[in-house]
């Protein structure tokens, strides 16, 4: 039997820092509230983007698209872990089994249900739609994956030139707009994936360092630079991708994205004295503690809860009415509580895969495999929040960077890329 919550939090050691766990729980939370309000479902079980539907709400966005505030987090937590546990392989294999379980059994339920539903016809309307938008969230995990693996070379960077480290990498992102904009040159766009969201996860090993010494700086620079790019350039005011946009700031990330995180990054150090202060309340530590405990699965099964409570208000014959509309404003708070009982429905079937698992001996066996493994998983995770489950059958396939990628080719490479993490688990087990 695991080891309650409240245990948990009991022994909390005094010398941890509970904002960053504090951040990390409520910027995932600001990212589920934000889908479930965003997705502008009709009566013929068509999705639409509510931020689309009233174009005004996207400057809500530079305050609610909070995943660099999440990637920031990683990158204090990712500096930590690796100096306590500095070998490459020990370090992969701790940082991913914990990800990688929930998401491939995410995948394999989803995959399977994907086979059975196409093969008895029944993927169309508010179906199909589910089948192609599940999958949508996975680029977070592919992102995430690339800044664990990342991570041990880019704190030896950090280590040597600290907050050069980061200019360096901003410049990149600097560079990669000029030559997207102003030059035209083709695919150069998605370096962007590196150079912005592993930008602002060095922001984390600044912070482990406390090497962040003026957040109000840092937060007026990015607002300022954020909004002189959005006046003045290509780049639109939306923060989160908008259908049919030409450029979105998002996917790729461009440099007014990067700021938007320096500015998030910045605002949330500036709360770190009243947000300490919050957390380190009993009740408030334990709600934390359990929710980190349960964080991922809710994050991969939250859109399939609320397509799920859309799906049967439409079984039951109940009115949609037009998004944005009085009554469908009048609807959302009960259409979140649905959703949220949903979730913690699918959570409470799906947790035990997040459990953490016994730690590898501290060695260096099965390196190689676990980098394979990574590679295999990444891109596969990446592929597969591209394509949806939609095309299972059909082979459908989209273009991943410059590469053609089909819904059972990513299935099969995040599959074998965990059964690799795996793989090298046990063999460093052994040894």
């Amino acid at each position: 039997m695991g080891i309650s919550a409240r245990e948990l939090a009991a022994a909390t050691p005094a010398t941890r820092d509970r904002y960053v766990d504090l951040l990390r729980v409520a910027s995932l939370a600001v990212v589920l509230l934000g889908h479930w309000l965003m997705a502008a479902v009709t009566a013929d079980g068509q999705v639409g983007n509510l931020l689309a539907v009233v174009p005004g709400l996207q400057v809500v966005t530079w305050a609610f698209q909070v995943m660099p505030v999440f990637f920031f987090v990683g990158g204090f937590s990712h500096a930590l872990a690796h100096r306590s546990r500095p070998r490459y392989a020990a370090f992969l294999r701790a940082r991913l089994q914990r990800l990688l379980r929930p998401t491939m059994v995410f995948v394999g339920v989803w995959g399977a249900a994907a086979l059975v539903l196409q093969l008895s016809g029944a993927d169309g309307g508010l179906t199909g739609v589910a089948l192609r938008l599940v999958t949508q969230p996975l680029w977070f995990i592919g992102i995430y994956l690339a800044m664990v693996a990342f991570t041990p070379p880019l704190l030896r960077l950090h280590e040597r030139w600290g907050w050069g480290a980061f200019a360096a990498l901003a410049g990149g992102a600097v560079a990669v707009d000029v030559l997207r904009f102003a030059a035209d040159v083709p695919f150069v766009e998605f370096l962007n994936f590196a150079f912005v969201w592993l930008a602002v996860h060095q922001l984390g090993f600044l912070r482990a360092d406390g090497m962040i010494r003026r957040p109000a700086l840092l937060a007026g620079a990015g607002l300022l630079g954020a909004t002189a790019l959005v006046a003045l350039g290509p780049y639109p005011l939306s923060m989160v991708g908008m259908p049919g946009e030409k450029v979105s700031n998002m996917a790729p990330p461009t440099l007014a994205l990067l700021c938007h995180g320096l500015w998030l990054v910045g605002a949330v150090e500036l709360l770190r004295g009243p947000g300490a202060r919050f957390v380190a309340r009993a009740g408030v530590w334990r709600a934390v503690v359990a929710a980190n405990g349960v964080a991922m699965t809710a994050f991969l099964w939250h859109l399939t809860a609320m397509l799920g409570v859309y799906g049967v208000m439409l079984g039951l014959g109940a009115e949609l009415p037009a998004p944005a509309t009085a009554a469908w404003w009048a609807q959302v708070p009960v259409r979140f509580l649905a959703a949220g009982l949903l979730t913690a429905l699918l959570v409470a079937v799906f947790r035990r895969f997040e459990a953490p698992v016994p730690p590898a001996p501290a060695s260096d066996a099965g390196g190689p495999v676990a980098a394979a493994g990574i590679t295999l998983a990444l891109l596969g995770v990446l592929g597969l929040s591209l394509t949806g489950f939609g095309g299972l059958l059909t082979g459908h396939a989209a273009t991943l960077i410059a590469v053609p990628v089909t819904a059972p080719a990513a299935v099969a490479m995040a599959l074998v890329g965990w059964l690799l993490v795996e793989r090298a688990g046990r063999t460093a087990g052994r040894d």
